[in-house]
């Protein structure tokens, strides 16, 4: 997919997040030596700076390292709801869980809601924080049981809301569940504030850093890419995909990819935050930018590297956002990457319990503000020794019961669908078909590799296998990236990591020495 098909809309020539376009973050040096730190903390997103700021303030030395920019990842291409409402989850988890267990669900995003709250009305801080409604809504008379039986949930929980028969979007709904007293806020002022205090606090921060493995002992030790180690009494693996696997995360994890548009809207947004029950998923909340009122439709979520052009999914937003508001100018465009679990409750706390100084936040489903702030609150309080509510129900080692090991077999099943097809795929785009500003996946000499032309017209060609486990990597169309269908590694055009599980780069192939008459 080319960019040209790209530009027979309004959508902008490149993604590019909104929340990082519009504030200025401080750089910070890589790391160039060992050092020793109590804690280290791999990741820099909301997980990662919530957990150091906890920590710093009992008085702990803290050690963030971020392998590119901190808040650049998946926090800093969030959609910003702060809220509990994650779709139609509370039906299902008390049928999995049981009422009382989906209830500290329940309270604990409650708790890292007013964690954030309290925060910013401290220190006053100017995020464009705004308390509204979530409703969870359908079109099709066929939810409506389905929407029934969550405000049924809602009622057993003793939540806020319930089902509604009408909203105020300019949609033909049949219902919906609210939430009420819930938030949205810009993500990256509110973290700002607290990057700026945790420095002040003595945390270190590296950026450019990248962390490839650990040893397990007292203190740990975490190895860089670059052979630089760092020593540590406790490590959090706070980097979306966990950066040290040997629980075997890859096979109990899978990504998703999801779709943002910032538009200005022709019709006025009646306030609140919208998910549809129907799929494809369309979701609506209020941004200001520059001053102005403008509008983010979000949606089509699918499983990273694998489905129809990446392209396709923003173009589908941009028809939502003009058939539903009229918008005829999109400002922004990004796309964001989440994991989840197979019993769709994140991972937060020790690894292992066998391994009590190590942490893990991860498989936090999409709704990672709430629970990348919860991250740091229960990580401080088992590093500390409090007694934590939570610390059973997020556990990393607990036991997958049904319905999980049926997710489980049905994802590993869909791994092994995609390493055994992209191994026998033959592509029949060659190289000289690549046009500028072009990315393709393509067969040189009888070997799948991919290759992107710049604008310029200088040519980068890639060995297409994933460094991480041997998969094939597909090209985005959407994003300009190599993305793995087995388990979401993502690649720069250029080979390079946007994201793990893979902590190396693709190979290169050097496009002077490829023998273009002896290429098909």
């Amino acid at each position: 997919m080319t960019s040209e098909h790209a530009n027979n809309n309004s959508l902008p020539h490149d993604p590019r997040s909104y929340w990082i376009d519009s504030i200025e973050t401080p750089a910070f040096p890589a790391l160039e030596k060992d050092i020793e730190t109590e804690v280290a903390i791999v990741g820099g997103g909301i997980s990662g700076i919530t957990t150091a700021f906890l920590l710093a303030k009992e008085g702990l030395k803290v050690t963030i390292l971020e392998s590119t920019r901190l808040l650049k990842g998946t926090t800093g291409h969030t959609t910003a709801k702060v809220t509990a409402q994650h779709g139609l989850i509370y039906d299902e988890l008390i049928g999995h869980l049981g009422v009382d267990s989906t209830k500290l669900y329940y309270s604990a995003n409650e708790d890292a809601a007013a964690f954030i709250e309290n925060y910013i009305r401290e220190h006053g801080i100017d995020c464009d924080y705004q308390k509204e409604s979530a409703y969870i809504f359908s079109t099709t008379e066929s939810d409506r049981q389905s929407l029934e039986n969550e405000a049924k949930a809602y009622e057993k929980l003793g939540i806020d809301g319930g089902f509604i028969d009408n909203i105020s979007l300019p949609v033909t709904a049949i219902g919906a569940v609210e939430m009420k007293n819930q938030a949205q806020f810009h993500p990256l002022k509110y973290l700002a504030h607290m990057v700026k205090e945790i420095t002040e606090q003595g945390v270190q921060i590296f950026e450019g850093t990248t962390a490839v493995n650990m040893e397990h002992g007292d203190p740990a030790v975490i190895h860089m890419r670059n052979g630089i180690k760092v020593k540590a009494k406790y490590v959090v693996s706070a980097s979306h995909f966990p950066f040290h696997d040997g629980k075997g995360y890859f096979a109990r994890l899978y990504p998703k990819r999801s779709y943002v548009i910032a538009v200005k809207p022709e019709k006025s947004f009646p306030g609140g935050m919208y998910i549809s029950a129907d799929k494809p998923t369309r979701s609506f909340r209020s941004v200001k930018i520059n001053g102005e009122d403008m509008l983010l439709v979000i949606g089509d979520s699918h499983k990273t590297g694998q489905g129809v052009p990446e392209i396709e999914h923003y173009e589908a937003l941009e028809k939502e956002a003009l058939k539903t508001f009229g918008a005829q100018q999109v400002l922004y465009r990004w796309s964001a990457q989440d994991l989840v679990t197979p019993d769709k409750v994140p991972y937060i706390g020790r690894i292992s319990e066998s391994h009590d100084n190590v942490f893990v936040a991860t498989g936090f489903r999409k709704w990672g503000m709430a629970h990348g702030t919860l991250s740091g609150m229960l990580i401080r309080d088992l590093i500390t020794g409090r007694d934590n509510p939570y610390e059973k129900l997020y556990a990393p080692s607990r036991f997958p019961l049904d319905p999980s090991i049926k997710t489980m077999v049905k994802e590993n099943m869909n791994v092994a669908a995609q390493l055994i097809s992209g191994k026998f795929e033959r592509p029949d785009k060659e190289i000289k078909d690549i046009q500028q500003d072009e990315g393709a996946v393509i067969t040189i000499k009888g070997k799948r590799a991919g290759a992107y032309k710049d604008n310029s017209g200088e040519l980068f060609v890639v060995d297409t296998t994933c460094t991480h486990m041997g998969c094939e990597v597909n090209w985005n169309s959407g994003d300009k990236t190599w993305d793995c269908p087995c388990h979401g590694s993502r690649f720069a055009y250029d080979g390079e990591v946007i994201e793990g599980p893979a902590d190396q780069p693709l190979k290169r192939i050097d496009p002077e020495k490829i023998d273009y008459s002896t290429s098909t």
